[in-house]
């Protein structure tokens, strides 16, 4: 436990036989060392049988004496969020012992402030906080705005000015109808008229014919004013209520942008030359410059944060899932995560500036030493079996890639041409095109959904079923990419059909076919608790990293782009 006046936290049992690692962690990418492992053990150890707080994680592995406890306790409903990303970090105080930091990210059982865990660099929550005055001002804004949207007479008066609009383009269309009618009638008299009346007769039809088609779009004209005196009595009085919830609605987002921005302000990071930087300066030179909601409350920058503050030495750092996955991502029970991209890149950027860290593997290229082995080619197409862990095109930072091998090799022809892609983790077949002609057939193909695909995995479980289908819409996390999300309300259509070829004591491999071409969609589909939930064996982002990304497409049928052949292309998998 902590000691008294501090979270600085000993480890229970013997550390002598763990060596410290020379550099801090990359926190975007990493194996955790075995200290910060020990250390999550401790605290997840902590999580289960506890009985000072209550939140309900979604998991059953609490022990009956803390659950007793705990319940009584705490009598109140337990908060509907499920799991929490925690944090520890491996540091060594002024004396030289060391020890380690706990965190969690964003709020758990509605509280900031747990014992045990490093606190938030602002409280929010804190008495007297002025966020929390503020707040209510923008919330007596809201309600305001909020109550007028739903006031009778408003919705009363839209709903008749709609109701009149309708009728006035109903009556209007009428009368432009028979206006159409009277011209044809009035056609049809007139040529009758020059085929049997003398020149006088025919003089007296054609005025009277005249009087009418006036009549008729004089009608047409004062019915138009009408309606339109009619529909703007009822958009003066609607404008009352507009106009003030205009100003309702822009009083309200002055009132937000002020109480956000002083907020960014009291979110003061701190590094190991102790600079000092607000959110508001951090993020100034991002693309959006503007911080993303929840800046600042991740795990991460609390551990550093308090590390700095009270003169610990940071040694190395991991993130771990504790609980049950949200309904939209990805997120595995003890799993260790990298922190995320959009929110917490920018703020450990300036945290961890001055040590020295691991170095990133992500500009590695993964690609260097291995072959790309052509499986077929011809003057039109070339299909290769890419490797796992190599690109299939150039990426920001590493260009090499299965697509500029090709080019490479293929230096005198239009193209090559990239059809589709497979993940750098995957293995397996890729097509190219050599010419325009071929390039315009396989795109139309793979539009149309025409080409057929399949996929082996190894997925970590044994399924019961021997078939199924997955329906996951899926987008990317624009909070960390390049991880996607499933999201019914926004996300792509994400359709994949899968079925047993062998089950094992602790995995089952499985053919799988994508019928969508979504990022990670396999993954994601095979990992999320709404599809198989059972992660791909060795996926870093959706399950547990191991030696390789178990996942390789198999097996490509298309037609040829001139031939018209079809062609079967299949290579096994070495899993």
């Amino acid at each position: 436990m902590p000691s008294s006046n501090t979270l600085f936290t000993r480890f229970n049992q013997s550390i002598e036989a763990y060596s410290l690692p020379e550099k801090f962690t990359f926190p975007f990418y990493y194996e955790p060392h075995p200290l910060c492992e020990l250390a999550a053990q401790q605290l997840q150890d902590h999580l289960l049988e506890q009985t000072e707080w209550v939140h309900d994680f979604g998991l059953e592995e609490r022990t009956a004496s803390a659950k007793q406890e705990t319940s009584a306790k705490h009598e109140t409903k337990a908060t509907k969020e499920r799991g929490k990303m925690f944090g520890v970090l491996i540091v060594k105080n002024e004396q030289g012992e060391l020890g380690f930091l706990s965190a969690f990210s964003g709020k758990i059982a509605d509280q900031n402030l747990l014992p045990g865990f490093v606190p938030p660099v602002f409280d929010m929550l804190a008495e007297g906080s002025f966020y929390r005055g503020q707040l209510a001002g923008v919330t007596k804004v809201s309600d305001q705005y909020k109550a007028l949207l739903i006031a009778p007479e408003y919705l009363a008066l839209k709903d008749q000015l709609a109701q009149n609009v309708t009728q006035s383009e109903i009556e209007l269309e009428a009368q432009r109808q028979s206006i159409i009618e009277g011209r044809k009638e009035r056609k049809a008299q007139r040529a009758e008229g020059e085929a049997k009346l003398d020149k006088d007769a025919l003089l007296e039809l054609t005025d009277k014919l005249g009087k009418q088609s006036v009549a008729d779009k004089n009608k047409l004209k004062y019915l138009k004013l009408d309606w339109d005196n009619r529909l703007k009595a009822l958009s003066d009085k609607l404008s009352i209520f507009t106009d003030e919830i205009a100003q309702f609605k822009e009083e309200r987002a002055r009132l937000s942008n002020v109480l956000q921005h002083k907020l960014f302000q009291q979110y003061a990071f701190l590094n190991t030359h102790g600079d000092i930087k607000d959110l508001n300066e951090i993020f100034v030179n991002t693309p959006n410059q503007v911080p993303p909601a929840g800046s600042g409350e991740c795990a991460a920058p609390k551990l550093l944060q308090y590390a700095f503050s009270h003169n610990f030495t940071p040694i190395a750092m991991a993130e771990f899932w504790w609980g049950a996955s949200p309904k939209s991502e990805v997120r595995k029970h003890k799993k260790y995560y990298a922190s995320c991209q959009s929110k917490c890149e920018p703020i450990l950027g300036h945290m961890l500036q001055g040590i020295e860290m691991d170095s990133n593997p992500l500009l590695e290229n993964p690609a260097e030493g291995k072959d790309l082995d052509i499986i077929y080619q011809d003057d039109h197409i070339v299909v290769v079996n890419k490797p796992a862990e190599f690109l299939s095109v150039p990426g920001r930072t590493i260009k090499d890639s299965a697509a500029l091998r090709i080019e490479q090799q293929f230096t005198d022809v239009e193209g090559p041409f990239v059809i589709h892609r497979l993940d750098m983790s995957t293995s397996g077949i890729l097509i190219f095109a050599l010419t325009k002609r071929a390039n315009k057939s396989l795109q139309k193909q793979f539009m149309a959904r025409e080409v057929k695909k399949r996929y082996v995995a190894l997925v970590e479980g044994v399924l019961n079923d021997d078939e199924g289908y997955i329906h996951l819409p899926l987008r990317g996390d624009i909070n960390d990419r390049p991880r996607q999300m499933v999201c019914h309300e926004h996300g792509k259509v994400a359709e994949t059909k899968w079925e047993v070829v062998e089950r094992y004591e602790d995995s089952t491999k499985v053919y799988l076919y994508p019928k969508t071409g979504r990022t990670h969609q396999l993954r994601v589909h095979c990992s999320h608790t709404e599809g198989l939930h059972m992660p791909i064996r060795g996926d870093d982002l959706y399950g547990h990293k191991s030696n390789r990304l178990h996942l390789h497409a198999e097996t490509l049928e298309v037609e040829h782009p001139v031939t018209k052949e079809w062609l079967v292309f299949k290579v096994e998998e070495d899993f």
